[in-house]
């Protein structure tokens, strides 16, 4: 995968070690998945804003740019999807530097991450210490 040019604040360390600082932006229709992949972050020190569809992310983004550190987007939702948000999101500056990774059960995510330009793909059911280190990476 590419490397990011997206700055690191104190990788390895939620949020640069000030968890109320900098947020993850994740983005899921599906309540269950969405609240306990909250739950599991917030439990390692992650400050989480969540989001039900493309639309709904696009506002908290925006809102929130200066401390959102990466986006954890899933592609098949309703009002917005993730092919949508991406292509609003990288044409605004405002906001298109903020990192993409792509959260998918599709068997192709890594080749539809690809696609979309995200820093990379974690396959749903999510490995919860791949996603804390993907999340280091970038946080």
């Amino acid at each position: 995968m590419p490397q990011s040019t997206f700055p690191r604040a104190g990788a390895g360390s939620p949020s640069g070690g000030d968890p109320a600082h900098l947020s993850i932006l994740l983005v899921e229709d599906d309540d269950d998945i969405r609240e306990a992949m909250a739950a599991f972050l917030e439990a390692e020190g992650y400050d989480v804003v969540q989001a039900i569809d493309g639309d709904d992310a696009l506002r908290k983004l925006r809102a929130s740019s200066d401390r959102i550190c990466l986006v954890l987007l899933d592609l098949f939702m309703p009002v917005k999807n993730g092919w949508e948000f991406r292509a609003e999101q990288m044409a605004d500056p405002a906001i298109s530097a903020v990192p993409v990774i792509v959260v998918s059960a599709d068997r192709n995510a890594r080749d539809k991450a690809n696609t979309l330009g995200a820093l990379e793909y974690l396959a749903k059911p999510v490995d919860f210490d791949r996603l804390l280190g993907t999340i280091a990476t970038y946080c």
